[in-house]
């Protein structure tokens, strides 16, 4: 059960893991294509090679219009080394856009199989764990999360590597081919950069953490607000809601602020040590020209060298900042992945097997204790059985367990002790899909996709035909409301079913169960949102669906459930009753008194 305090907008886990072991994780998947990676790697490196050659071929063709040189070579050579330096520099272009091309069906490869998989995973947890979430937390999580993956795949294969490698290769030319001193200023330079970007850099991810959790909670409270919108306005709360939206936005704010702040600090310092580190080399290079050591050229080329050095790494601080983000977004969508399964299959599990499907199964109830809360039990030392092909009801106050039993037999959560069987299978020895799939259940409170009427019925069975679609809304007396419709089954039913009344979802729940056409049927309250006259049409159909088949009724109204074969009355998690209507009645027991009060309103009275 969801408990209160518990703030949703945290991290799925709480301990935040190492940069590496988030890419440890991400690699499998953008492994997936080990030929694509490797030739995209191998247009990075020809591509920087290729920018390497261009200020080269600059020099050269400085040196070759110097003044003295001879005029027939004034015309060929240049011309030569002008057509050498566009197709470097189309050569550079070319290997970059390979290397983008190559590698898109990579990243997007894995932004879809890590999505899905969460996705999947999000599905296996336990009711329990989505009852303690916030739905537009996970949400966003997820939507961070996969944009991540593609902001630090695009920024660490397009920027980081290229970038570093190309260091790689200025400070060998430089050290080989000029004064060991280039080479020098240059790597200290890039060092004192590194250093002070990532101390900082460290230190502003914090407050971006910070903000992200702030951004996660004020979209939380917009969404949860949203959604119950009807509420906001039953009690006239819309500036009590837009107060509450604002309070955590202003909080966002004033972190965002001090963001920003820091940023400018970050490229401030940035700036002073590329420009001092340029000065220098620049010096450098003119002094050389000036004693003669060094030609006219050769200080175009270092210039042009330090220009196609720093205009990345003065990108660097940015994309060092965007990539400690994006680990920290993608271990927050990791987190999700590594949640564990409360519920699970045992290894090797079979799928369930009813003995007659057309009866459907007998359930067993074996001492069945279970609480939510360890220090509030739920149900205590519960046994009963529903035979094959007959129908047990029960009741009991708000409160006293009915509704969980129906969770346990889905197996939402496994019992504390005891066992729930299904013709000898104990539920959690067979695989959950194949077990939920030979339950149906009408729900209380009937929460439908936001879609079609046709859809939300075809849900019971995807790859049911019209025909049977039809027959089912038929059945479940929507046939008439659906026939009144412009739009007929295409009709839209609106987020959660809003559009529609509370009966009509109700009969749309029915329907759906309908087609499904499991062997273990499961009615939760499922006519209590509707009028008398359509309830006893429903009933009628009902029982002629749980006829000579296993079911389980939890009702209120006990006028629902007289003819059942028996009726089990549960009172603080405990059986204190068992039998037929008639015999409960004589008996004069919990039951007898519920069904005097029940007679006793004027409404139950009119629909008894």
């Amino acid at each position: 059960m969801r408990q209160f305090g518990t703030d949703s907008s945290e991290s799925p886990r709480s301990n935040h893991r190492a940069d590496w072991q988030v890419i440890r994780d991400l690699l499998p998947y953008l492994l997936a294509y080990k030929w694509r990676v490797a030739f995209a790697l191998a247009c990075m490196v020809l591509a920087k090679f290729a920018n390497l050659g261009v200020p080269i071929v600059l020099k050269d063709m400085v040196n070759a219009l110097d003044v003295n040189t001879m005029a027939g070579a004034l015309l060929v050579v240049p011309i030569g080394l002008i057509i050498g330096y566009g197709l470097l520099r189309l050569s550079t272009s070319l290997f970059t856009e390979l290397r983008e091309a190559l590698f898109a069906r990579v990243t997007q490869h894995a932004v879809r199989q890590i999505a899905l998989n969460v996705f999947n995973h999000l599905h296996r947890l336990s009711l329990n764990f989505h009852l303690s979430r916030q739905t537009g937390g996970v949400s966003r999580d997820i939507e961070r999360g996969t944009r991540a993956i593609q902001t630090l795949v695009s920024f660490s294969l397009y920027s980081i590597f290229p970038t570093f490698f190309e260091f790689a290769l200025v400070l060998g030319y430089l050290a080989i081919f000029y004064d060991i001193w280039f080479s020098i200023i240059t790597l200290v330079a890039l060092v004192l950069y590194i250093i002070f970007t990532v101390v900082v850099t460290e230190w502003r991810t914090n407050l971006r953490r910070t903000m992200n959790q702030l951004d996660t909670r004020a979209n939380q409270k917009a969404i949860d607000s949203l959604l119950n919108f009807e509420t906001v306005k039953y009690f006239g709360n819309e500036d009590y809601e837009t107060r509450r939206y604002d309070e955590s936005m202003q909080q966002y704010q004033k972190a965002a602020i001090i963001s920003q702040q820091s940023l400018a600090a970050l490229n401030l310092g940035q700036q002073i040590i590329i420009s001092i580190g340029l000065v220098l080399i620049i010096w450098r290079a003119a002094a050389g020209v000036a004693n003669g050591s060094l030609t006219l050229g050769d200080l175009v080329l270092v210039n042009t060298l330090m220009i196609q050095l720093y205009m990345p790494l003065n990108f660097l601080g940015v994309v060092y900042r965007e990539l400690k983000q994006s680990t920290a977004d993608i271990d927050r969508m990791f987190g999700l992945l590594h949640e564990q399964e409360e519920i699970t299959d045992t290894p090797g599990a079979p799928a369930i097997v009813i003995r007659d499907p057309s009866k459907g199964p007998t359930v067993r109830f074996e001492r069945v204790s279970f609480s939510y809360d360890k220090q509030r039990p739920v149900l205590k030392d519960i046994s009963f059985t529903i035979a094959a092909g007959t129908t047990t009801a029960v009741v009991g106050r708000s409160g006293a367990g009915k509704s969980t039993l129906s969770r346990l037999l889905f197996r939402f959560y496994d019992v504390d002790s005891g066992s729930i069987c299904l013709d000898d299978q104990d539920v959690r020895s067979v695989t959950q899909t194949s077990l939920r799939q030979a339950i149906g259940i009408v729900p209380q409170d009937t929460v439908l996709f936001n879609d079609t009427i046709g859809y939300n019925i075809r849900y019971g069975r995807p790859d049911a035909s019209d025909s049977e679609v039809h027959a089912a809304a038929q059945a479940a007396q929507l046939g008439a409301f659906i026939e009144r419709l412009p739009q007929g089954f295409d009709t839209p039913v609106g987020e959660r079913g809003l559009k529609l009344s509370g009966g009509e979802k109700q009969r749309l729940a029915i329907a759906r169960t309908l087609l499904k056409n499991p062997a273990l049927l499961v009615f939760d309250e499922a006519t209590s949102a509707l009028d008398s006259r359509t309830e006893r049409a429903l009933q009628t159909e009902l029982w002629k669906l749980a006829r000579n088949r296993s079911t389980l009724i939890i009702a209120h109204r006990l006028s629902t459930i007289v003819h059942a074969d028996q009726i089990l009355v549960i009172d603080h998690g405990e059986l204190v009753e068992s039998g037929t209507h008639e015999r409960l009645l004589a008996s004069g027991g919990t039951y007898a008194q519920m069904w005097q009060m029940q007679l006793s309103e004027p409404e139950n009275a009119r629909k008894a």
